[in-house]
């Protein structure tokens, strides 16, 4: 299998930019009419994802010792949108159509056959691991929602309980549907650790244009049903035994929060320092929760930080460049979530302060691509 050869023959299709994705689709649904049902009626937002990431993954099949963890949590979490093993020819069928067409007088039997060697690997690990999976989990969790608490104009908290048991790392994140927008899965933190009786938290923040986060915050009410997919994510998890520095802004604190809830639980709970972000202090939107988790750990040091509000009375500006300036941080872990902005933003402040890379733990929002299903990022939300 010659790989440089598949990812220049990728870079050549990728260059035709949007009628990739019309000529795949069209392919695809035309040959499997019944596979149309599986994906949001409305595919404007999502419609070059899925090839996209189909030949990012798959040109870059040299590097699968790597990908394979990625690639074991894609296929089970694929499951939750019905996709079985039998789907997965077809998808590849779709992808060598395309490259074919626009590759023309480039696309040759060798070629050819090394793209259908690579998707078959590819295809291989995920339906593996959906199989393995099967034996021990549902595709998905129903979920009752308990509570809906409209903390700010565009700020919610939801207690849900789900059927069954469902176990997760604090750190990691759940997909969510709502059948206000089927099809259509986002990614949220639970703010919790796992907990006996089946109760979930979630906060969800209003994003411009997201179809979920807006049905979540706005449409949602106690009694309804929502979807819960398995857990994914490790960069936000606990797997050491060091104190820990966590900076968030928004809804960032769900995770942290569910760490810190994590911290309590320890024999001997490690120090933790935490600083808290908002435009003003209204939008500290879950307090109540800061003042318990304050009691409960004397090792914890909370910083709240406000932007935007000169009435504010404790510490004012960007909540990254405060939480460098009350380093240096020489030990610590340090965690950090927010918006992708506020994520990197932080994270370059914090390497000009010579706290290296290895240190620093974020979500990557510019991982791969959801490769087969509804084609959402692992970490989309919205």
């Amino acid at each position: 299998m010659d790989t440089a050869r598949l990812r220049s023959s990728w870079n050549t299709v990728a260059d035709f930019g949007g009628g990739v994705p019309l000529f795949f689709y069209s392919t695809l649904f035309l040959a499997n009419p019944h596979l149309r049902q599986m994906f949001p009626a409305g595919m404007s937002a999502q419609r070059d994802k899925l090839v996209r990431a189909l030949g990012r993954v798959v040109s870059h099949v040299d590097d699968l010792d790597s990908a394979v963890p990625f690639l074991r949590q894609l296929g089970r979490d694929h499951r939750k949108f019905a996709v079985t093993s039998e789907h997965y020819p077809a998808v590849g069928q779709a992808l060598l159509a395309t490259l074919e067409h626009f590759l023309r007088d480039e696309w040759t039997p060798d070629l050819a056959a090394d793209w259908t060697a690579a998707y078959k690997l590819v295809a291989d690990v995920m339906t593996t691991a959906a199989g393995e999976d099967e034996r021990s989990s549902p595709p998905w969790w129903n979920a009752e929602v308990l509570g809906h608490e409209r903390r700010t104009l565009d700020t919610a908290v939801l207690t849900v309980r789900t059927d069954h048991p469902l176990t997760w790392l604090p750190g990691q994140s759940i997909a969510v549907e709502t059948e206000l927008r089927p099809r259509i899965w986002r990614y949220y933190t639970p703010a919790r650790p796992p907990r006996e009786d089946n109760l979930v938290e979630l906060h969800v923040r209003m994003v411009d244009g997201g179809a979920v986060s807006s049905a979540l915050v706005q449409g949602i009410t106690t009694g309804d049903m929502l979807r819960l997919g398995s857990p994914v994510g490790s960069r936000l998890t606990l797997d050491h035994g060091r104190d820990i520095v966590l900076i968030c802004g928004g809804t960032g604190f769900a995770p942290m929060k569910a760490l810190l809830g994590q911290i309590a639980q320890e024999p001997v709970p490690r120090k933790a320092h935490l600083f808290l972000g908002a435009r003003t202090a209204r939008d500290f939107y879950d307090a109540p929760a800061l003042r318990a988790l304050d009691n409960a750990l004397p090792s914890l040091r909370v910083t709240p930080v406000v932007s935007d509000d000169v009435r504010f009375s404790g510490a004012r500006g960007m909540v990254g460049e405060i939480a460098v300036r009350y380093g240096p941080w020489a030990d610590q872990e340090i965690y950090v979530c927010g918006s992708p902005a506020m994520v990197a933003g932080t994270c370059e402040l914090l390497y000009a302060a010579g706290i290296g890379a290895e240190r620093v733990r974020c979500e990557d929002f510019s991982g791969y691509q959801d490769p087969v299903g509804a084609g959402i990022d692992v970490l989309k939300r919205g």
